[in-house]
């Protein structure tokens, strides 16, 4: 498992994966921000931090795990089946498939690789994002704590994003909660990193599996809703 410094190349790559920017589909969804602000439990700067912390945790944990195992080498047909196992909303499993598409053609287009030609062809109604992004990372010359960077920071950084437009939320604000986070993203990267490193002896059963159970409950309500500003 790499952990090989970075050069200038790859510190640009890391940058440009982790870019909001970085048209993979991502600014379309709240990442749960919707139906917490909706439900009362999102309502200001204090309350964001909280969420994003929870969901840092839980989903965040998780998701830096699979883009970390997956940028190790680990078969992403598995990585697959075990994001679906931790993932009990068919909701939030839909959500995870269309941005893994949305991510695969980003990737590829940017990053061309075999390994992600390979994967499209064998899922081709797509797989969950976190594996693509692993694979994307790879592509991209990054390293497996390199991808789990990038997925905690997205598993916060969508959510405060989102909370600017729901909220109407100073973007200062938002940008303060992300801040305060910085080294709670870093230590939840190196316990997914770690943990990849440890499903490559002994399977994908050694990667974490932290629930939300809000988050899954608050999913299949929003996506029962007609009218909404956010796909999830």
């Amino acid at each position: 498992m790499s952990t090989a410094p970075h050069t200038d190349a790859n510190r640009g790559a890391l940058l440009l994966l982790a870019d909001g920017r970085f048209p993979a589909g991502g600014h379309a969804h709240s990442g749960g921000a919707e139906a917490a602000v909706t439900s009362g439990r999102l309502r200001d700067a204090a309350t964001l931090e909280a969420f994003c912390r929870g969901r840092l945790h839980t989903t965040g944990l998780m998701a830096a795990a699979l883009a970390a195992a997956s940028a190790a080498g680990l078969d992403p047909l598995l990585l697959d089946e075990a994001a679906d196992a931790r993932t009990p909303s068919p909701a939030l499993r839909a959500t995870a498939r269309k941005l893994g598409r949305q991510m695969m053609r980003a990737a590829r287009a940017t990053w061309p690789s075999p390994a992600l030609d390979t994967l499209a062809k064998a899922r081709p109604r797509g797989v969950h994002q976190p594996v693509v992004l692993g694979l994307a990372a790879s592509a991209a010359g990054l390293n497996p704590l390199d991808a789990a960077h990038v997925a905690a920071y997205e598993s916060v950084s969508g959510p405060a994003t989102a909370a600017v437009r729901l909220l109407s939320l100073d973007p200062f604000e938002a940008t303060a909660v992300l801040a305060r986070l910085a080294s709670a993203v870093d230590t939840t990267a190196t316990a997914a990193a770690d943990a990849a490193r440890r499903a490559l002896q002994e399977g994908t059963d050694a990667l974490p599996s932290a629930s939300a159970p809000l988050l899954d409950i608050a999913a299949e309500r929003h996506a029962t809703w007609p009218v909404r500003l956010f796909a999830s």
